[in-house]
């Protein structure tokens, strides 16, 4: 089953977004915004059942993989830094 994507419409904890509290010209969110990920999505939605448990978000999942391969992580490394590296989640 596909994941679902963030309501934007929903209340934050935090006053500011992730991306207003980053700097723009490092190069996580620079590679951020030069891929299109409405495209991605699109692509692999077709791949996803829609019955069942729901599965992560197609984006998290994609970027997740892009970061594991740019910085040679294992499975546990990646989720371990994406918790901690706030480049890495806006990613």
């Amino acid at each position: 089953m596909k994941g679902k994507s963030q309501d934007p419409s929903q209340l934050n904890l935090l006053p500011q977004r992730l991306e207003d509290l980053l700097d723009p010209k490092r190069p996580l969110c620079k590679l951020a915004k030069r891929i299109p990920w409405d495209v991605i999505e699109n692509q692999f939605a077709d791949l996803y059942h829609h019955s069942g448990r729901p599965a992560k978000p197609i984006h998290l999942m994609v970027s997740l993989l892009i970061l594991k391969q740019l910085y040679n992580l294992s499975d546990e490394s990646i989720v371990e830094r994406w918790v901690e590296n706030p480049y890495f989640q806006f990613f």
